[in-house]
């Protein structure tokens, strides 16, 4: 039998620019060797089972203990880089269901092994970084689109259905689905411009059938995901993301989401985003209070919305990742441009949380000394701001006899979400609160 193996071999991603196209397309490669080479296997099986069987009858044919060393050695030399519906790619012998990791959304049944995972992973890496390019993952829900159920439409979201009017383009109803999706504005232009810089994943909570629906509605001329879309039916981990099946390495990789516990192993790597709240039923599942995008029938601005300023920080990152980082580019890390980013937006700021905040405070401050403030327990006159959420605390009457910025956790909010100190005048406590 021609065996094909996938690490080391001359015609192997790690000897060529490898993307998920190329590792599918060589996966393919390998298969199709195998099975035009399926009938040879069979027989060479059947004699490996007959010389085990002259071996053990007490058999003293050198040619058969001869033949039976080649072909055992031959399955045992195997490292096994992958499987292919539960079928080594390699060598053709049936593997456990659950060896390697599965990466089953570049070409279904298909699993690498721990480590060939990792070198595909960090050749795929070396090759976008010579493209100057890192990789983006981006989440799906609030982060590039909101979507809810027919069914939870309000009377006043009704009319949608059948009148998008300037919303033309950007809503759509999925009737096989009974669900009605809202893109983000902006976020064309955004997938496209990231385009240039990255290499660009979907990663989302959602079921395949949804992921594929949605990656239709957002690049239906395939232009950025292809294969590249994850979702919980291919993930690892329980109701959690994790970076371990996508092909980068974790020092280049950037990370879009509204949800922090979903990716509790790579904090270091995930830019929060400020939630796309289209739908009533969006804001009733967060148990927020304040009104949705229709109800105020309005939407973000296209050109200083959410997705418009976070392009613009991560112009900023891809640009002192590649010109400012010293050393070689696979030794450099996103992550410590991103910590530094952060530490600079409050740098400046001095900030005395109110009594009354009670299990967020620790991750509030958290927040804000990641973002580069001091956090102080009680005022002095170095102070520059008070977090507060009422008017009537005795921090918040400090800051008006002090004059002293008054405001809302949402001030702290906005920057974080943003890498961007925030205009007070716009997140300032009023007395009525």
């Amino acid at each position: 039998m021609a065996v094909i193996q996938m690490s080391g071999a001359a015609n192997s991603p790690e000897n060529s620019d490898c993307s998920t196209d190329e590792l599918t397309a060589y996966v393919e490669l390998v298969l199709d060797e195998n099975a035009s080479t399926a009938d040879k296997e069979v027989d060479s099986q059947d004699q490996s089972e007959s010389f085990r069987t002259n071996e053990t009858e007490g058999s003293t044919s050198e040619g058969s203990k001869g033949k039976k060393l080649v072909a055992v050695s031959s399955v045992e030399e195997c490292v096994h880089p992958g499987s292919m519906e539960g079928i080594c790619i390699s060598c053709g012998q049936n593997l456990p269901e659950d060896y390697g990791l599965t990466v089953g959304y570049m070409q279904t049944g298909l699993r690498l092994e721990g480590e060939e995972m990792s070198r595909l992973s960090s050749s795929t890496m070396k090759s976008l970084l010579n493209q100057r390019k890192l990789c983006l993952v981006l989440d799906l829900d609030h982060t590039l689109l909101n979507t809810t159920s027919l069914i939870h439409l309000t009377s006043e979201e009704m009319p949608l259905t059948t009148n998008a009017g300037a919303l033309q383009g950007t809503l759509f109803v999925l009737e096989n689905m009974n669900l009605m999706t809202k893109l983000r504005p902006f976020v064309r232009t955004f997938l496209k411009e990231a385009s240039e810089m990255f290499e660009m994943y979907i990663y989302t909570m959602g079921d395949r059938p949804y992921a594929l629906e949605m990656a239709k509605l957002l690049d239906p001329q395939e232009e950025y995901f292809k294969d590249k879309i994850i979702s919980r039916d291919d993930g690892t981990k329980r109701d959690k993301k994790d970076l371990d099946i996508v092909m980068g390495t974790e020092n280049a990789i950037l990370i879009l989401d509204d949800k922090e516990e979903v990716w509790p192993n790579h904090n270091d790597n995930l830019m929060l985003m400020e939630r796309y709240l289209f739908f009533k039923s969006s804001c009733q599942d967060f148990g927020y209070k304040f009104k949705s995008l229709t109800a105020l029938q309005r939407d973000e601005d296209e050109t200083n919305g959410a997705l418009s300023k976070i392009l613009r920080v991560l112009k900023q990152i891809h640009s002192a990742f590649f010109d400012n980082l010293q050393g070689d580019l696979i030794d450099r890390d996103v992550r410590q441009v991103l910590a530094s980013l952060r530490l600079e937006v409050l740098s400046r700021c001095v900030i005395v949380f109110s009594h009354n905040f009670r299990s967020d405070l620790r991750p509030l401050r958290n927040m804000a000394r990641r973002l580069g403030a001091t956090c102080y327990t009680n005022p002095d006159p170095s102070v520059t701001h008070i977090v507060a959420t009422e008017f009537v605390t005795k921090e918040s009457r400090w800051a008006v006899q002090h004059n002293k910025f008054l405001v809302s956790r949402h001030w702290l909010e906005a920057a974080n979400f943003f890498y961007e100190k925030q205009p007070e005048d716009n997140f300032l406590l009023k007395q009525d609160q």
